[in-house]
């Protein structure tokens, strides 16, 4: 076996805790809020940090795990976290201090890029008799964790449908944990906002028999007609194992945001590497990632953070803000 000298090694340490220390433009690491492992949200985050450290001129950032897009707001207007993930029906209720945030408006930060569409998805397993989301009554769901936009949009939906916690026993896991809970007959239904193919669905149906429920008709319609940000969305055939057939859905966006505690020329260099990258986030992240300057912009509810407005202006998008 080959051994590396204590010289050596303290050197290699050395260099390695110097090119960190300069990373950032602070010194310091940026943390970049994402949601629980097995989620979309995740796994571009720890994509995209991997790629802004190799680039030439490296940024350090610290993917941390949390509850996901409400948690993030939050978290970011303590300045826990500098950069996050968030869905654009949350985004705009913390901003204007709406619904959820109706007692107080989280603000400080700034848009980067709009990402994906996410999609809003209720699985049970296909041997429970439950065939729409009207069958969720009397039935123990979860909503996703607390302060995640999956609970958020589960909230809506099953009340669209006339769902409300006593008459649907509510319960808040992540994915992975509902998951498994669901494959072990613990919960009848759970319920996630992610781009798909979802990494955790499609693990848990290849395991056991699944059905994604639809969200048509008139709560469909009142739904996209209630909040300005659902969108109609069909997942495919073949989205996942055993799923033979198109489901009617709905669908949110992912929405990059950074604080406005973040220099102007960081956010300008983390923007620039996320359209250079493009190609390699959507070889890793398993959604539809086609990504333009253009398409970015679109239909975004909040300002864009001063960096990424310099990047788009360098550019010629206009970014309507």
């Amino acid at each position: 076996m080959k051994r590396i000298s204590y010289g050596t090694a303290a050197a290699c340490l050395l260099c390695l805790c110097l090119l960190l220390s300069g990373c950032g433009g602070t010194g310091k690491a940026i943390r970049f809020g994402t949601a629980g492992v097995g989620g979309n949200y995740n796994t571009f985050g720890q994509t995209f940090a991997g790629l802004l450290a190799s680039q030439e001129d490296p940024m350090e950032i610290e993917v941390k795990v949390t509850a996901g897009s409400a948690a993030n707001l939050r978290l970011m207007s303590e300045d826990y976290i500098q950069l996050a993930i968030s869905q654009t029906d949350v985004i705009s209720s913390a901003w204007n201090g709406t619904d959820a945030f109706s007692e107080k408006a989280l603000t400080g930060y700034g848009a980067v890029a709009g990402l994906y569409t996410e999609v809003c998805q209720f699985i049970t397993r296909k041997d429970s008799g439950i065939k729409s989301i009207r069958d969720l009554r009397g039935k123990k769901v979860s909503v996703g964790e607390a302060e995640s936009g999956s609970e958020v949009n589960a909230v809506q939906i099953l009340l669209a449908y006339g769902l409300n916690e006593k008459l649907v026993e509510e319960v808040n896991l992540n994915y992975t944990d509902a998951a498994k809970a669901l494959q072990n007959g613990e919960i009848d239904a759970f319920f996630c906002t992610a781009g798909v193919r979802t990494t955790v669905v499609e693990e848990l149906a290849r395991q056991v028999d699944i059905r994604l429920l639809p969200i048509t008709g008139d709560e469909r319609k009142s739904l996209i007609g209630t909040y300005d940000f659902y969108t109609t969305y069909t997942v495919p055939a073949g989205t996942y194992t055993g799923m033979n057939k198109d489901v009617k859905t709905i669908g949110v966006r992912a929405v990059l945001l950074a604080s406005n505690k973040l220099p102007e020329g960081d956010v300008k260099k983390i923007t620039a590497a996320l359209f250079k990258n493009a190609d390699q986030l959507q070889l890793a992240v398993p959604v539809d990632f086609t990504l333009t300057e253009e398409s970015a912009v679109q239909d975004i509810p909040i300002p864009f953070h001063p960096g990424a407005a310099a990047y788009y202006e360098e550019a010629g998008v206009s970014i309507g803000k």
